[in-house]
């Protein structure tokens, strides 16, 4: 074991690789001084050794310096693991042992939402389409639209063609009601649909963030709800139910509470 001295170093250390991770390409050494305030024979120091251990690039043509291999494997290590899904899966089953929903976790693959697990009342009324490893048209289910409301608006627009895909005749069908959707939902804080993927069920979603404020997944409840038209009901309670379980994965992965 080193001396408790090494800690300080360590976690400079990984603050750097936070830095790194969190720019779209290599960046120069006096880049890193500044961001993290730390004095320039420091960064160079522990550039230097993050460089010989693998996790950081130098690129002496350039001057900078980015992510290395190693910190590559790092992650893809941590992927093989299906952390995510360990982690929520007992958040899903406490969602559902609270409210008696189906409980969903989903991420985003482009412009689909992807679903990663599900958990269900033992006896649930019907079965809905949500099913692990389904993908569905993001901007449909809630779970979707929580993650999307929370990126920027290019973003949006470059995932989405001109055409949507519809399920039924409810939903945003084109980009300015998207953009709509979204930016009522962002002040609620939580988003609904109601009928949009299979009719006569609805749900409510909240987003689950990384350490940077970013949706790396959703989580909602979906239950039985009929109504011949939308009804525009928002499920305050239910969505805070909701959110707390979102909230508490959001902790559990280090992510950054809202």
């Amino acid at each position: 074991m080193g001396a408790s001295s090494d800690v300080p170093a360590l976690r400079r250390g990984l603050t750097v690789l936070r830095l790194l991770a969190g720019r779209a390409g290599p960046v120069t050494a006096g880049f890193v001084a500044r961001e993290l305030g730390l004095p320039r024979s420091t960064t160079y120091h522990l550039l230097a050794e993050l460089t010989a251990a693998g996790f950081v690039t130098h690129l002496p043509e350039e001057r900078r310096y980015g992510l290395g291999l190693a910190a590559f494997e790092l992650g893809s290590a941590y992927l093989r693991h299906d952390p995510l899904e360990r982690l929520a899966r007992p958040v899903l089953r406490a969602l559902l042992s609270r409210t008696g929903c189906t409980a969903h976790l989903g991420v985003l693959h482009g412009g689909e939402t992807l679903y990663l697990l599900r958990e269900q009342p033992p006896h649930p009324h019907a079965t809905v389409v949500t099913d692990v490893g389904v993908r569905l048209p993001a901007q449909l289910p809630a779970s979707g639209r929580a993650m999307l409301g929370l990126l920027p608006a290019s973003q949006v627009r470059a995932l989405f063609p001109r055409r949507f895909v519809m399920r039924t005749d409810r939903g945003p069908a084109h980009l300015p009601a998207l953009r709509r959707l979204l930016a009522a939902e962002r002040r609620r804080g939580w988003a609904v649909e109601d009928g949009y993927v299979t009719a006569g069920f609805a749900s409510v979603a909240a987003p689950v963030l990384d350490h940077g404020g970013h949706p790396v997944a959703a989580i909602s409840t979906t239950f039985r709800h009929e109504c011949g038209d939308e009804c525009g009901q928002a499920w305050p309670d239910l969505a805070t139910e909701t959110r707390q379980a979102a909230a508490e994965l959001t902790s559990r992965i280090g992510g950054l509470r809202e």
